[in-house]
């Protein structure tokens, strides 16, 4: 059993006889790439947005480098002072749910671009719902640009 508080932590040893025998042992801080401001959702991370803090060896755990996540999107609002992880930011949006778009159509040599509207948000070759303005139909369409999808025609 491993009950952390702080800087110190209880262990149980269990010995052979059946017999729990409690001990101390310290957890040292370790320095962590943290947060220097807060980043509301929707913002671009970029390296100069961390600094490194003393923490508790369990508070980093799955944290990632101010390398990695430069350059991708909050998911959600993000306070000063914490560890940003990996279900915390998601690859740029390129398109936004409402936004306006342009609908590539291609097919071997043949490209035809219409106009249309989002109907849900995605980044690089993500998969996104998108309706025509002209028709009003609905496709599944994959992200290529900001503001740009296009379909594969059979």
């Amino acid at each position: 059993m491993i009950a952390m508080r702080f800087r110190t932590a209880t262990i149980v040893v269990l010995a052979g006889l059946g017999l729990a025998v409690p001990v101390m042992a310290a957890a040292e801080p370790v320095a962590t790439s943290v947060l220097s401001h807060a980043v509301a959702r929707g913002d671009i991370l970029a390296a100069t947005d961390f600094e490194a803090q003393p923490r508790p060896p369990g508070y980093a755990i799955g944290a990632i480098a101010p390398d990695v996540a430069a350059g991708r999107e909050a998911a959600r609002n993000l306070v000063a002072g914490a560890v940003v992880r990996a279900g915390d930011v998601v690859a740029p949006r390129l398109v936004r749910r409402g936004d306006p778009v342009t609908i590539n159509l291609r097919s071997r040599g043949l490209v035809i671009a219409t106009t249309g509207r989002a109907l849900s948000a995605g980044g690089m070759g993500d998969l996104v719902r998108v309706v025509a303005q002209s028709t009003n139909r609905t496709f599944d369409a994959t992200v290529e640009g900001s503001g740009a999808v296009h379909v594969p025609l059979p």
